[in-house]
């Protein structure tokens, strides 16, 4: 699911995945670190604690909301949510606990990561045309445990760790009988009004869209399936290749698992650009074997290119057959043009504007640029348990901040706050539910 681009602090992703600029603020770390989190604390979270949780000062957030005081102590809550309102608000409210139906199950969410689109949701209050109508729980990106099975589960019970394919598309239409049930105009998705996302404690999902993850699996591994899904959805259709070369424009959250992705799909040489250098050289840490460029505001967006291009060598052969656009700026969709190569392929993933007018359509007409685009994902989430189980994608430091459910609302104004410099948020939940 695209989102509009966000021109705030976070320039977050929901699945098509908007992880864009964040002019000048990256969603990166602080200098000083040990190991590339936040202000080298070596637990890599907040402010040093050792349960990697903040305490209501998260990695300089001050006091944060440590002066909020709250309607109801959200720990008393039976079943915490983290709602959004219609008139842009969010708010900790004690949610309902459903009972499964015919092929569902209830499942305590242990782990749900904080998207970009949750944060435009909340300060825009739709994306594109979704919109929030109403009281809502955010979330889309998580893990959990099932506690409960309803009528006609077969496939799993009772203490099963799952991680959550947050789309349920109506199977009834075209486009889900072709197996593209990704593009299914009917689909429910979680955290998009009117249907209930993951930040809560008990939540109810069908057990069709639910993916058993091994033991050796944490449950925010499990919470990054959502966001590797949508890059192996797009890095499919992009033509990443061993030993080809590829750019990945923006590093941002999406951008960093897109680096990691094709550098283990093999692709070489691999850039990846962004406007901020921390941001860079986080990129720098997390797969050493990439080259960097730093956008420059002041270069057109064919002299970027042109910049770019040396890295990879002085011929037309030697650019990249494959652009992974991860920003949604259309400067950037327009270098990302003016950058592959000849008859090679940009893959947008993130998507800006609802209307661009200054794409070189001739240039990618002359050189029969392959111009793309995804929505989501479809049949990826087998594939990214493969990938995390089997080592072959690590991506563990992207979590750079974690949160207890109950202080997602802390959690929600860290993602806001330009000066946290945070990655990927987790709020996670290590009560042991019953019902």
């Amino acid at each position: 699911m695209d989102v509009t681009h966000l021109n705030g602090p976070t320039n977050g992703h929901l699945d098509g995945h908007l992880n864009g600029y964040t002019n000048g603020h990256p969603n990166g770390y602080t200098n000083a670190r040990s190991n590339g989190y936040t202000n080298g604390h070596s637990n890599g979270y907040t402010n040093g604690h050792s349960n990697d949780y903040t305490n209501d000062q998260a990695n300089g957030h001050g006091n944060g909301r440590a002066d909020r005081v709250p309607s109801r102590d959200a720990t008393s809550f039976r079943n915490p949510s983290l709602q959004v309102t219609e008139d842009h608000n969010i708010k900790m409210v004690d949610a309902p606990i459903q009972e499964p139906g015919k092929g569902e199950v209830t499942l305590q969410i242990k782990c749900s990561g904080i998207c970009g689109s949750d944060m435009h949701l909340w300060k825009s209050g739709r994306i594109g045309s979704l919109e929030v109508k109403g009281d809502c729980i955010l979330g889309h990106e998580a893990a959990g445990i099932v506690l409960k099975c309803g009528e006609g589960v077969t496939d799993l019970k009772p203490g099963d760790r799952v991680g959550v394919e947050p789309q349920v598309p109506c199977e009834r239409c075209f486009l889900c009988r072709e197996g593209r049930y990704n593009l299914c105009e009917d689909v429910e998705f979680s955290g998009i009004w009117p249907d209930a996302g993951t930040i809560q404690r008990y939540k109810v999902h069908p057990a069709k869209w639910l993916y058993k993850i091994p033991n050796h699996l944490s449950y925010s591994e499990g919470a990054l399936l959502e966001p590797l899904s949508v890059i192996l959805h797009g890095i499919s259709g992009a033509g990443v290749r061993l030993g080809r070369p590829a750019l990945i424009c923006g590093a941002g959250p999406i951008g960093l698992v897109a680096l990691a992705a094709a550098r283990a799909s093999g692709a070489h040489p691999l850039v990846i650009t962004d406007i901020d250098p921390r941001r860079l050289e986080f990129a720098k840490d997390f797969v050493p074997r990439c080259e960097t460029y730093q956008v420059s505001t002041k270069l057109s967006a064919e002299e970027n290119a042109r910049q770019i291009r040396k890295l990879y060598g002085d011929d037309e052969y030697s650019a990249p057959v494959s652009v992974i656009e991860c920003t949604g700026v259309e400067s950037s969709v327009c270098t990302a043009a003016f950058t592959v190569r000849r008859g090679g392929t940009v893959m947008v993933i993130g998507v800006g504007r609802p209307v661009m007018n200054n794409i070189p359509f001739m240039h990618l007409s002359l050189a029969e640029i392959n111009l793309k685009f995804i929505n989501r994902y479809r049949d990826t989430w087998p594939a990214a348990i493969q990938c995390l189980s089997g080592g072959i994608l690590d991506l563990n430091k992207l979590v750079t901040h974690r949160f207890p459910l109950e202080e997602a609302l802390d959690a929600f104004e860290l993602c806001a706050d330009v000066k946290s410099l945070s990655i990927k948020v987790h709020i996670v939940d290590d009560v042991d539910a019953v019902l």
